[in-house]
């Protein structure tokens, strides 16, 4: 082989072990979901569509599963640096995200659109201080979180004394008004505490009977939309490396965000659907309230929201008009 001839094949090969796109941006992001839940899967979506709407200038490794940092973890491991991108609850870290968590509040919710869109409103209209270590992406938010029991129905306020029930952030307010007792913990600890009897049963959306499989360990739904709360989800980066994206690139994940929360909300509604034919399936039983119970239920949690507003006041917060601003936006999300 001649000297040209082999200092070309040796350029080739050293450019075909280049990355395709040298100046890539590689990211990596960590979700505590495991990797078949459906909100795992739209999350690994939104990698794989982030390097394809950035033709190549941004890639994402996905981590799920709590492999890089657990659920509690997660935003102060974006902060930190232990992962560029997370997603997790603002409930985990109970205290820490005041006007966010006014969206978890027992407002009744009918739906993850509708939940979905007052989550990424309320962030929209206050801007919190509680995110500006981070860049918000988008939120996304599940449909009504019902009462689920392992071993008895409860249909009146009456059958929840003495219950432990897994609960988190607002959701564990709810179960004490309720007249239960709250057991904080992450939703991949619950099927194993249920299943050992260490709580009695939680709040959770239906479609957690499927997607985390506690239809296998609670045997009772309680229709209780009355008090229905929801999770408000987010989804953020760490500052510095959203700098280090090129402006165009990050024009083109701005406009992926506003379309990924859409989806996230649809897929809480259509896995709600799946969640509860999975609860069937396992002979679960659907409990309804018995008569006036549903007015009870709504005084009961009635001084959680007025709990907030006093909270989010000594925080210096409006709480008022945030808890009115979220009344407001959730009849919008309802076309009315």
């Amino acid at each position: 082989m001649t000297r040209p001839l082999a200092a070309l094949l040796t350029l080739a090969l050293a450019l075909a072990a280049l990355p395709a796109h040298a100046g890539t941006v590689t990211l990596t992001y960590s979700n505590f979901f495991p990797p078949t839940h459906v909100q795992s899967q739209l999350a690994q979506q939104w990698c794989d569509e982030v390097e394809k709407r950035t033709g190549g200038a941004v890639h994402v490794d996905y981590f799920p599963g709590g492999t890089l940092t657990k659920a509690p973890e997660i935003y102060d491991g974006v902060v930190e640096d232990l992962s560029d991108i997370g997603m997790s609850a603002p409930g985990y870290t109970r205290g820490r995200f005041p006007v966010l968590s006014a969206v978890d509040l027992p407002l009744g919710y009918a739906s993850g659109p509708e939940a979905t869109a007052v989550a990424n409103a309320v962030f929209e209209k206050f801007r919190p201080a509680e995110f500006d270590d981070v860049e918000v992406m988008y939120f996304h938010a599940h449909g009504p979180g019902l009462l689920h029991t392992a071993k008895k129905p409860a249909a009146t306020l009456e059958d929840l004394k003495g219950l432990k029930l897994r609960a988190t952030g607002n959701s564990a307010k709810v179960v004490q008004a309720l007249g239960a007792t709250p057991v904080a913990m992450s939703m991949p600890d619950s099927y194993q505490a249920m299943q050992k009897g260490v709580v009695d049963g939680g709040l959770h959306p239906i479609e957690t009977n499927k997607g985390w499989k506690m239809g296998e360990v609670v045997h009772f739904m309680t229709e209780s939309q009355a008090v229905a709360y929801t999770t408000a989800f987010y989804v953020v980066m760490n500052k510095a490396r959203w700098a280090s994206i090129p402006p165009e690139a990050q024009a083109a994940i701005r406009e992926l965000n506003v379309e990924w929360a859409q989806r996230h909300g649809r897929a809480w509604d259509e896995s709600d659907a799946e969640g509860m034919e999975f609860f069937l399936s396992k002979g679960g039983q659907v409990v309804p309230l018995a008569d006036g119970e549903a007015a009870r239920w709504r005084a009961a949690c009635a001084p959680i929201l007025d709990e907030y507003v006093q909270e989010a006041g000594a925080q210096g917060l409006d709480g008022k008009a945030i808890l009115e601003y979220i009344l407001a936006a959730q009849k919008t999300a309802r076309g009315k």
